[in-house]
């Protein structure tokens, strides 16, 4: 059959690139491992063109693929089911670029993109390191290139096809037994990115992570070839400013994650110790302790059989954590894990073909790495040092080991979880973690090589650690940090890492000061630790003093999904209009907007007034229904910044716009007399009596008015119970009515008239729609700020160190 409306050179052209990568990479495998082993050097300069080349023509596949996917998503052709699944004409170029990241396939793409700039830069500055380096370079573009394939082989699927079409996708559909399938509606318009991506967070997150992803090759790759040629600590000092890259790019990246998390989720905070937020974590944990043995290790000699090893660990980690986040396994615990798409068995052979090589490797030279057989003393810096790399590696086991506990599931038939508290399942070991790291930062600074005298310490660290003291007690006192929730024990914890913390930021500020004498060139160390000791201060005060603002004082309590795990009592609910005490704050939903029609994205106004000094400001949470045809809605939340704090909030709960606007329920009449009986769908409801001329100060009326108002109870299924208050009036010879609503029941009541008998009419509406309202989620973050400044510090440190470690390295090779 001869499709109508396709475009298939694109896609041809696609899987020619994806072909010739994998084709190129491999070629340049063999060739950059013939060059390693080379004994002549014609042969190792025969080999090594062989293989620039081959790179080469690798890298120029890729950025045309890229460039290939591109074109087919902003053209729109959404017979490729790329463009079809993962965009819409409706978004704007950068989101159309997060469509990319979006798919599995594109991640991968991302990830081998970033690899291949890498590979080049070292191809041109490698040295004699060239040939070992890129061979592993070239072994890992060959793994990934094959996770962009999509083919059979033998029933087993190897990779995914990013040109796949439409109609070979989905074979069945009887719409593409139609030669002019493209003419349908269907057709016309793709399913639209994943409503939490449609955030500026995650137009450069995923990148940035994934150059830390590709970054973490860099110093494994020297790793093994040390080992590979047996010449085991020549390569740590030009491999050193590459591994400081790495733990900056990737530490960057997470951090970015946890501010889209922030802006974007619902959940309340920046970090809630997702499985997929665990697994990049994880191995920047590993990766820094490996930076710390690396540096003991070209200043003493110490520990280069650790740093082999971290620096090994951390790269076969980041293949691990990709397995456990696109093979499916997690798919039930994180909001952020890929689904399974039949490769769950390719990603474990991808960390495999790495896992296995290295450490047998490293086993087999393990004994001829230089070692000094002499103790490090324990008041010198290289001691603890490594201490406190130890202490780092066994908090990411901690992390791994809860994290994949679906595998082990899996593995083993068990049933094991975390709890149903798992941010205190971790937290309550991290405290202590962070507790050591911030007294060792604080410390160690000050600590020389080989040997310090305790006068020494003594000296240097009397006032920083007086201060640090001073510092805590006001925080103690003044800071109202409380965290009773989870006990005495853990509180005292919070206090003991705040103490921590804050003589982390003193120590290293002062050593900065007086240690260095001021000298920031050579300060990235120090100031890279007041950043981490900053973060650690937001981290501490953001969460022990979190506050719930938003507590229900309205009577008005909604019933919320389980799953959700929603206290009623600490969300607000705002009907339209209406000015609502919210404690600190007076609270007004103003209205809704739905300007994104094809995102049925809705913006909700709500207007804060604070009580104590009259200050205004306006937040535009929304509401976001899926475009996939999922019956999914995320809440996006907005905030309002202080220098000092943050006022979070997000929609936990909404009326049904749409149902608002075609609301077509009436009211039916129910003639009743005091002490009767009427049922409706959801319980019944009693008229206790009727009150001639009620309370004027509250209606208004004037001496000419009457007014009778009746008093209803209402009793639900649930055994709730609640009043109601309709009022009938004639004013100026014409009726006019008061009516009443049981929000929480959709009821809606009216005084109709007075019947025979003594007896009057109730008209009695049930209605989902009759009435718009928001329940709101409101929290206040005390010094959120001195978290994502002490980021931007630890990050400004890397690039100091960076630096100076690159003019070390360069000053030492001109020698």
């Amino acid at each position: 059959m001869v499709y109508l409306g396709e475009h298939l050179r694109p896609g041809q052209l696609g899987h020619f690139l994806a072909v010739l990568s994998l084709t190129a990479s491999l070629i340049a495998l063999i060739a950059f491992y013939k060059a390693a082993n080379a004994t002549k050097p014609d042969e190792d300069k025969s080999w090594r063109r062989l293989g620039r080349i081959s790179f080469s023509i690798n890298v120029v596949a890729v950025f045309s693929i890229l460039f290939t996917i591109i074109y087919i998503i902003y053209s729109h052709l959404f017979e490729y089911n790329f463009a079809w699944e993962h965009s819409s004409k409706s978004l704007t170029f950068k989101f159309l670029l997060s469509c990319i990241w979006e798919a599995q396939e594109g991640s991968f793409l991302l990830w081998t993109l970033w690899l291949s700039v890498l590979g080049l830069i070292h191809m041109r500055y490698a040295g004699k390191w060239e040939a070992p380096v890129m061979a592993v370079f070239s072994f890992a573009q060959f793994g990934v290139a094959t996770m962009l394939l999509g083919i059979y082989f033998f029933g087993h699927n190897i990779g995914t096809d990013p040109f796949i079409l439409v109609r070979n996708k989905m074979i069945e559909a009887p719409i593409f037994s139609r030669a002019d399938y493209m003419s349908f509606p269907q057709m016309q318009d793709g399913q639209g990115l994943n409503a939490l991506l449609q955030n500026y967070w995650m137009v450069i997150h995923p990148p940035i992570l994934f150059l830390g992803f590709a970054s973490t090759v860099v110093p494994f790759a020297y790793a093994i070839a040390g080992l590979w040629k047996k010449q085991f600590g020549d390569w740590t000092k030009k491999a050193l400013p590459w591994t400081l890259f790495s733990a900056c790019v990737l530490g960057t990246g997470i951090m970015m994650g946890a501010a889209w998390a922030y802006e974007s989720l619902s959940f309340g905070g920046y970090w809630a110790w997702d499985p997929v937020e665990n697994a990049s974590l994880v191995p920047w944990l590993i990766l820094v302790a490996g930076l710390h043995t690396q540096v003991v290790f070209n200043a003493t000699g110490h520990s280069l059989r650790a740093t082999y090893f971290f620096l090994i660990t951390q790269f076969i980690f980041i293949l691990y954590s990709t397995f456990l986040t696109r093979s499916g396994v997690l798919g039930d615990t994180s909001v952020h894990a890929f689904v399974d798409n039949g490769m769950k068995m390719q990603l474990f052979f991808f960390v495999l073909m790495f896992l296995i090589p290295a450490y047998v490797l490293f086993i087999n030279r393990y004994k001829k790495i230089p070692h000094i057989a002499k103790e490090e003393n324990t008041w010198s810096r290289e001691f603890w040092m490594f201490i406190g790399a130890l202490v780092i590696f066994l908090s990411s086991i901690f992390i791994t080991i809860s994290t994949s506990l679906p595998v082990i599931n899996l593995v083993s038939g068990s049933k094991l979880t975390i709890g149903e508290d798992a941010p205190f399942a971790y937290n309550r070991i991290e405290v202590f973690i962070a507790i050591l790291l911030g007294l060792f930062t604080a410390i160690t600074q000050y600590l020389k090589y080989k040997q310090t005298s305790r006068e020494y310490m003594l000296k240097k660290l009397g006032l920083p650690t007086v201060i640090a003291i001073i510092l805590f007690i006001l925080v103690a006192i003044f800071g109202g940090m409380r965290y009773e929730v989870y006990g005495a024990g853990f509180m005292v914890a919070i206090y003991l890492a705040m103490f921590a913390a804050l003589y982390a930021v003193v120590a290293n500020a002062f050593y900065i000061w007086r240690g260095m004498n001021g000298k920031l060139k050579a300060a990235g160390a120090s100031v890279a630790h007041v950043g981490f000791g900053l973060m650690l201060v937001g981290i501490l005060l953001s969460s022990a003093k979190k506050e719930v603002l938003s507590y229900n004082t309205t009577g008005i309590s909604l019933n919320f999904d389980p799953e959700s795990k929603q206290n009623p009592m600490e969300n607000i609910t705002l009907l339209k209009g209406v000015r609502t005490d919210m404690g600190k704050y007076w609270t007004t939903y103003i209205g809704n907007d739905s300007v994104d029609t094809r995102s049925k994205t809705t913006w909700y106004h709500i207007h804060f007034e604070k009580k104590s000094d009259g200050q205004q400001f306006d937040l535009y949470p929304d509401w976001m229904h899926s475009t996939k045809g999922q019956q999914q809605i995320s809440a996006n939340p907005d905030k309002y910044h202080y220098w000092n704090k943050d006022i979070f909030t997000y929609i936990s709960a909404t009326d049904n716009p749409e149902q608002q606007r075609d609301d077509t329920a009436r009211f039916r009449g129910y003639t009743m007399g005091v002490g009767d009986t009427a049922y409706y769908s959801k319980g019944y409801f009693i008229l206790d009596s009727v009150v001639i001329n009620p309370d004027n100060e509250k209606y208004h009326f004037s001496g000419n008015d009457t007014a009778l108002m009746a008093r209803l109870t209402i009793y639900s299924r649930d055994s709730m119970r609640y009043t109601a208050r309709p009022v009938y009036y004639v004013r100026d010879n014409n009726t006019a009515f008061f009516n009443d609503t049981v929000f929480a029941q959709h009821l809606a009541f009216r005084f109709n008239k007075v019947a025979e008998g003594r007896k009057i009419e109730v008209g009695v509406k049930e209605s989902a729609g009759m009435l718009p309202f928001v329940a709101l989620k409101v929290y206040e973050f005390p010094q959120i700020n001195v978290l994502w400044i002490g980021t931007i510090i630890m990050i400004i440190g890397f690039i100091m160190s960076i630096i100076w470690r690159r003019r070390q390295a360069a000053a030492l090779h001109s020698v």
